[in-house]
């Protein structure tokens, strides 16, 4: 699955630099849309729409018209074009690219996403981890390394007259696409119908699952 996740990704990643490369230099000005919505599929103000390039740059235009709000002042610019996506969404999947690729050399199925996801860890320092039960806090904590930096940058964006640069649209994107890559490659992986019981999981530190004792009727 990680395989899947990173190779889909990387196409994605380096479509978006590639789509604008195989368009004539400036038939895509400066843009400005709307995220979730399609701008640019028929005639308007900006005097372009996707619909009219060739079918792969089309193709990869209309993802970006539709999962990105395309601001120019947001954006790189290839070959004289505007990029499909925004800086951010570069970084993401980047982020995504190399969560999968990493999960799919490291990750192993250990029954919960919790623990799939914490499988790409050497088990030498999670041994210390599992002892304490402590497996769950370092989820959390790796989960909000991932998202705070993105969250922080974005929202203090929306909130105030502050404005980003692409520099930290791209760093804060690049781990909260990794930690989504991996959190679906470790979601589609936890597989307990693999396992006869919770005690066959091998865990770090020799850790073993158990079930609860059954309450006494």
């Amino acid at each position: 699955m990680g395989l899947w996740i990173g190779g889909i990704s990387f196409f994605f990643l380096a479509s978006f630099f590639l789509a604008p490369a195989l368009v004539e230099s400036g038939t895509i000005g400066e843009l400005s849309g709307r995220a979730n919505v399609l701008d640019f599929h028929k005639e308007n103000e900006y005097n372009f729409t996707w619909t009219d390039l060739n079918i792969y740059s089309a193709s990869i235009y209309a993802f970006g018209d539709l999962n990105c709000h395309n601001k120019h002042e947001r954006s790189w610019v290839v070959n004289g074009n505007q990029m499909p996506v925004c800086v951010r969404d570069v970084g993401i999947f980047a982020g995504l690219a190399l969560g999968g690729f990493i999960y799919s050399r490291r990750g192993v199925n250990r029954w919960t996403i919790r623990d799939t996801f914490l499988s790409i860890l050497p088990d030498d320092r999670l041994q210390p981890v599992y002892r304490s039960n402590r497996r769950t806090m370092v989820f959390i904590a790796a989960g909000l390394i991932c998202v705070v930096p993105l969250a922080l940058d974005g929202f203090t964006q929306l909130l105030t007259d502050r404005e980003s640069t692409a520099f930290l649209r791209l760093v804060t994107g690049v781990p909260f696409g990794f930690g989504l890559g991996l959190f679906f490659a470790a979601a589609y992986s936890a597989r307990p119908n693999k396992f006869s019981g919770p005690g066959q999981v091998q865990l770090p530190g020799n850790v073993r699952f158990q079930r609860p004792p059954q309450e006494e009727e």
